[in-house]
C-alpha cells in the first residue's frame, strides 16, 4: 500500500471561487417619488455562495467600494468614489450561501453628477477579500477581487438584467474613469494586507 502523499493530495484539492452577486442596491435620493434631499445613505445586499461540497471557506474582512460614473451628457466619463465599508470575517460551510447587507454614506452632490436625463445613474460596486478554503486535511488561500456595474432607475432601485434575480460580480470587470487606477491599486493593497494578516 502506497504511503499518503501530501503533495499529491494537495494537487487534487480543487477549489472554486465563491460566487458573488448583488441582489439589492437602493439609492433613496434618486427615488423621485420620495423627493428626498436628506437621505445620503446607499443600501446594498451581497450574496456569497460556496459552490463546493466538502470544502468550507473562511473569509477575511470583505472590503466593499462603491463608485458612481458621471453622466454621459456632461461630456465626462470620469468616476468618483462614493464610499466604502467592511464586512467582518466569517465562515461559510460546505455548499452554503450567505447574504451580507451593507450601506455606504455618500456626498449627494457627487451622486447628482451621475444622473442622466432619463433619471438613471450608473454605479459600480467592488469587493476585495482573501479566503481560505479548508477541508478536513488541507487548506489553500486565495485573493478575491470582483466587481460589476449597477444601473439605478428613477425609483432609486437597481435595474436587473432580463430573467435575472441578481447581478454577478465578476473578476476583471471593466473599469472607466479617473479613479479606476486608484481603485485598482487600492484593491491590490487591500488584498496584500488581507493575505499577510489572514488567519
Amino acid at each position: 500500500m502506497r504511503p499518503f502523499s501530501g503533495r499529491r493530495s494537495r494537487r487534487g484539492f480543487r477549489t472554486d471561487n465563491p460566487k458573488c452577486s448583488v441582489d439589492y442596491f437602493y439609492v433613496p435620493t434618486l427615488n423621485r417619488t420620495l423627493n428626498s434631499t436628506t437621505n445620503s445613505t446607499l443600501f446594498f445586499n451581497l450574496k456569497l455562495a460556496n459552490p463546493k461540497g466538502g470544502i468550507g471557506i473562511n473569509y477575511n474582512h470583505v472590503k466593499v467600494n462603491v463608485t458612481v460614473f458621471d453622466a454621459v451628457g456632461n461630456g465626462s466619463q470620469s468616476s468618483h468614489l462614493l464610499g466604502d465599508t467592511t464586512i467582518q470575517r466569517f465562515y461559510q460551510g460546505y455548499a452554503k450561501a450567505a447574504e451580507k447587507p451593507g450601506h455606504v454614506d455618500y456626498n449627494m452632490t457627487v451622486v447628482s453628477q451621475g444622473v442622466i436625463p432619463n433619471a438613471t445613474a450608473v454605479f459600480r460596486i467592488d469587493l476585495v477579500t482573501a479566503v481560505r478554503f479548508k477541508n478536513v486535511f488541507l487548506s489553500k488561500k486565495r485573493e478575491i477581487m470582483v466587481g460589476a456595474r449597477v444601473v439605478v432607475d428613477g425609483n432609486g432601485s437597481m435595474v436587473l438584467p432580463k430573467k435575472e434575480k441578481d447581478i454577478a460580480l465578476c473578476s476583471m470587470a471593466p473599469k472607466q474613469g479617473c479613479c479606476s487606477m486608484v481603485l485598482l491599486i487600492l484593491g491590490n493593497f487591500l488584498v496584500l494586507i488581507n493575505l499577510v494578516t489572514f488567519l
